[in-house]
């Protein structure tokens, strides 16, 4: 399990885009650097950027590996999480997140990679963990997401992903923020 992106939710995404920009070194995704709008059916839009960090600039990089030292040990090494951050517009449940939390907004999930979503599930819930919001995980070409209701243990969402070479999906995006229309 290693962390696969932190998403923001918040008043202005381009402003807090910026500040990670130039303050962590991230940088917009090459392959979606303009982001993304997700319409919702009561006219609501929530509009989203993907920030990749500076370290992933080979195709197909592992997320992982080990460098050697001298002595011959080695040092396990993960590239830094992606970073998603979406604003929305009034009605939006993106914005009524950010005006829940006086108009700042902050982290609205951790997304852990994971082997087997549904396995991880089965055992969150076995283990008294969590509560999701969907019965099932939601499923998209190469991409398997689910969201944990809040945790009462951290007041974090967490979500547990499952990817083959695919990034985001919108459908699920949209999918995953409807979920967490009512918490």
């Amino acid at each position: 399990m290693r962390l696969d992106h932190i998403a923001y939710r918040v008043r202005d995404r381009h402003k807090t885009a910026d500040f990670l920009i130039k303050c962590l070194g991230y940088r917009l995704a090459a392959d979606l650097p303009e982001g993304f709008d997700i319409q919702f059916e009561d006219g609501s839009i929530a509009k989203c950027l993907v920030l990749e960090p500076s370290e992933k600039h080979l195709e197909n990089a592992p997320w992982n590996t080990c460098l050697p030292f001298i002595d011959g040990a080695s040092q396990e090494y993960h590239m830094p999480p992606e970073i998603f951050v979406s604003d929305g517009s009034n009605g939006s449940v993106v914005k009524s997140w950010v005006e829940a939390r006086g108009g700042v907004g902050g982290i609205h999930h951790l997304a852990y990679q994971v082997d087997s979503v549904e396995e991880t599930m089965k055992e969150w819930i076995e283990k008294g963990y969590a509560e999701f919001t969907t019965n099932e995980p939601l499923k998209c070409p190469e991409l398997t997401q689910v969201f944990t209701k809040p945790s009462e243990l951290t007041g974090i969402i967490y979500e547990f992903i499952e990817r083959g070479k695919q990034g985001f999906c919108k459908d699920n995006v949209k999918d995953l923020m409807e979920s967490t229309k009512n918490l």
